[in-house]
């Protein structure tokens, strides 16, 4: 799918052509959509797909009449009934006339734009634009850590009170995706050094510089973020754990233990039910013997059961 935005200092519309000073996304293109924009200006195919593919890399790519960026962009996804983040390419290629986004997915991190609820944003500022765009992505890898740090929280209330494994599972998960997410920080973090730095191609005024900054700021800050809560989240998962395998271990024992009581009375009432003729068993004839039996098998049991409560073994 293919958009064509436009802004002047007054409106913002969608429009039907490409012109000068527009905004093209395109939303995982055909093949046909992808060569009418690389051959109107003159950019590589292999460049214009590279971010549908899911597992390119973060990059800057300065070529003649163009310069691509790659960065990851944090999305959800849904796993086993619940929904988690993942990351996938989103690719910005600059050129002198207009901005070109593409990416696989329509993702949130441009709805901001498309429905135009940031401020001094422009589609004919094409450099301050694909600031905005990686800033507001650094923003969005922040609120998604902060949604996972609140959803480890209410796991760990529910593992506290009965833990089971559904709830480890899901804590696996939310430990793979930050792993992801520290993946994908890291080389986006270097995305933004490498356009903050003097080399850089791209057009800079006072205040991109300082929303570089401030993007480059945002991004290390949510990469300690994630290495924080996925070293919570391991020790977390390592714990619980544990802790599913002590109460197991608690349970085969107090069953070993139980058995080990019950087999006194099994082994009396199993002599006591042989069948041997003309047998001298003892209390053979007495004529309370059947309770007798009972009450000497209930007290061998009581004496093993306070034996064993002494030495904290029950």
């Amino acid at each position: 799918m293919r958009q064509v935005f436009l802004s002047t200092t007054t409106q913002f519309k969608e429009i039907d052509h490409m012109e000068s000073g527009s905004w093209i996304n395109l939303i995982n293109p055909t093949q046909s959509e992808s060569i009418e924009v690389a051959n109107e200006f003159n950019i590589d195919i292999s460049d214009l797909r590279a971010p549908l593919d899911l597992e390119e890399m973060s990059r800057v790519t300065i070529e003649d009449d163009y310069t691509l960026i790659i960065v990851d962009v944090p999305i959800t996804e849904e796993r086993n009934n619940k929904i988690y983040y993942v990351t996938i390419p989103l690719g910005i290629i600059l050129t002198d006339d207009v901005i070109i986004t593409t990416c696989q997915e329509n993702i949130p991190l441009l709805d901001v734009f498309v429905q135009r609820r940031l401020r001094n944003f422009y589609t004919f500022m094409r450099s301050r634009f694909v600031f905005q765009i990686l800033y507001r992505n650094a923003e969005l890898y922040l609120t998604a850590l902060r949604s996972i740090d609140r959803k480890s929280d209410q796991i760990e209330t529910v593992l506290l009170e009965a833990p089971r494994n559904e709830e480890l599972i899901e804590l696996m998960e939310l430990e793979k995706t930050i792993v992801y997410f520290k993946a994908s920080l890291k080389t986006n973090e270097r995305v933004v050094r490498k356009l903050t730095s003097s080399s850089s191609t791209i057009k800079k005024y006072l205040e991109d510089e300082d929303l570089l900054e401030d993007t480059l700021i945002e991004t290390q800050q949510a990469i300690e973020m994630a290495d924080i809560y996925g070293n919570i989240l391991r020790s977390m998962t390592d714990t619980f754990a544990s802790i599913i395998s002590n109460n197991q271990n608690n349970i085969m024992k107090t069953l070993a233990l139980v058995t080990i009581v019950m087999s006194i009375p099994t082994m009396i009432f199993s002599a006591y039910g042989m069948n041997f003729k003309n047998n001298d068993m003892p209390l053979n004839g007495e004529p309370h013997a059947f309770w007798i039996i009972i009450a000497i098998a209930f007290a061998m049991s009581l004496s093993m059961t306070l034996y064993l409560i002494h030495k904290k073994l029950f």
